[in-house]
Formats: structure tokens, sequence, C-alpha cells
């Protein structure tokens, strides 16, 4: 969303802003449009909030405003921006706030993740499919906004020897996999029964009907696999059809009821006031 200077004063004002000096009006919109920018960011989070389901915060708050300068009388708001105020598409594993409003307010499929690509690449994630958290999230998973925490899912793509990065995130080893599966066993070693009892976890992909093979009857996915021979299993991240989003927000909609215009011209009187000293 741009913000410029395009906005007419009264005549009182315009007298007070021929008296200013060219640098200092130019100072003074660039005061207002930003004032405005920062407006129009504070009702455009507040949407964002109420139209999404537990949003995020990194989503909720990835507007942020590029701000006006009085050489360049034009401010942006955008997700996101970097330490620098430089665009940038954004950080945070598996997730572009750009695409996620993109498809929010166009509609449409929304573009796939970063694990999503990962999985892909690995051949993992079946074509046309995306992944889905179960509608009970595996314990410790998620982060209680539908979304996996990032180390879980770091930790889950490495298990799967999807990832293609170095140092912690490399794909884990097969001694990793044994600790974290961490079997030991337990019962009678004179009477020559023991079981076998899993204190950790171990991790599976199953492609259900898709593929058949033994995990056929369960819905693709990721799977989680605890208990003694593996008794308990429960899903950790499910394939599902590429879904298409309806339309939920509308940045004009936003921009009508900050009324950027109002506020812009309120802001222009009072930033030329200020600089002219009355």
């Amino acid at each position: 969303m741009r913000i410029d200077a395009s906005v007419t004063v009264d005549e009182k004002v315009r007298h007070l802003a021929d008296r200013l000096t060219g640098p200092q009006f130019a100072a003074a919109q660039a005061a207002a449009i930003n004032d405005t920018a920062f407006k129009v960011r504070g009702v455009m989070v507040a949407a964002l909030t109420s139209a999404f389901d537990r949003p995020t915060p990194f989503v909720a708050r990835s507007p942020k405003v590029l701000q006006a300068t009085p050489e360049n009388l034009t401010a942006r708001i955008i997700p996101t921006l970097d330490a620098r105020g430089v665009w940038t598409p954004g950080g945070k594993i598996g997730v572009d706030p750009q695409h996620v409003l993109q498809a929010q307010e166009f509609g449409g499929r929304r573009a796939d993740k970063r694990s999503e690509v990962a999985l892909r690449r690995a051949g993992i994630l079946p074509a046309g499919m995306q992944t889905a958290i179960p509608e009970r999230p595996y314990p410790g998973s998620d982060d209680g906004r539908g979304n996996l925490r990032g180390a879980f899912l770091s930790q889950l793509i490495s298990y799967l020897q999807a990832s293609n990065e170095q140092g912690y995130r490399a794909n884990m080893t097969d001694r990793r996999k044994a600790q974290l599966r961490n079997q030991q066993g337990i019962g009678s070693i004179a009477n020559r029964k023991v079981y076998q009892t899993t204190l950790g976890v171990r991790y599976f992909v199953a492609y259900g009907r898709l593929r058949g093979g033994r995990g056929r009857h369960l819905a693709p996915g990721v799977w989680a696999a605890r208990g003694t021979h593996d008794s308990d299993v429960a899903p950790v991240l499910l394939f599902v059809r590429l879904a298409g989003y309806r339309p939920r927000i509308s940045m004009d909609n936003i921009a009508s009821k900050a009324q950027a215009s109002d506020v812009l011209a309120r802001r222009m009187r009072y930033r030329i006031r200020q600089v002219a000293g009355v």
C-alpha cells in the first residue's frame, strides 16, 4: 500500500505553507505521510488479527512502514522489512507473510511453505498435495496457533533426511535417530521374556491408499510411533490436497476504514503549523 502527499489544504494552512522554505515544507509533508502510514498500519494489524484464526504475531504484525523522506514523499506499508528498513521476503522457517496475505486477499491456492518444498524435493510429499496439522496436534509439536513449532519442524525435516542445510539443521544421523528412539529392554532375561519398550519416538511416512503397502490403513502423512512394539501411533503432519482460499481481507477496505485521506489532511495541517511554529 502506498501513501503520498496528494492532498489539498485550506487557504489558511496554504498561507502558512507559502512561508516555509522548500526543505521545511518537504519535511512537513514527509512527517504527515508517515503519521498516516503508521495509522493505516495499526488498522491493518487489527484487521489481520480479527480475520484470521489465532494468527501468529509474525504474520499479523508483518506489515511494516517504509517511511517517506523529504526527498521521496511516498510511504509504503509492506511485509516485511529487515533491521535496515529494506524489503525482504521474510525469514521464519516455512512462512513468507507476503504469500499468506496475498492468498487471503485475492483467494486461491496458498504458496508452498519452505518445509513443503523440502519434503517435495526429497520425494516425500506427493505432487498436488500440501501439509496440514492434525485436528489433535501431536503432543509438543504445535505452537498453539495451528502451526508446527520451528524447532520441532526442523527436527522432523532433519529426521526425514529432507534438509539440504549444514550444521545443526543437517540431516539426522542413524546414531541420533537411535538416541531419539531410546529403546530399552524390560522383563526377565532369565525367562527369556524381554520386551522392547520405546521411551522415545520413531517417525515414519505413510501414504495410505495413495500407494498402499503396510501403512495403507493410515491417512497420508508423517506419523510417530511410541510405546511397546510401536503400538502407540499418532499423526504428526498430514498430506492433504491443495486447498483454495476465499478472499478474507481487502486492503482497499482497510484503507477506507482507516480514513487515510482524512488522516493525511489533518496531519498535513498539523505538521505545517508545527514547522511554521504556530
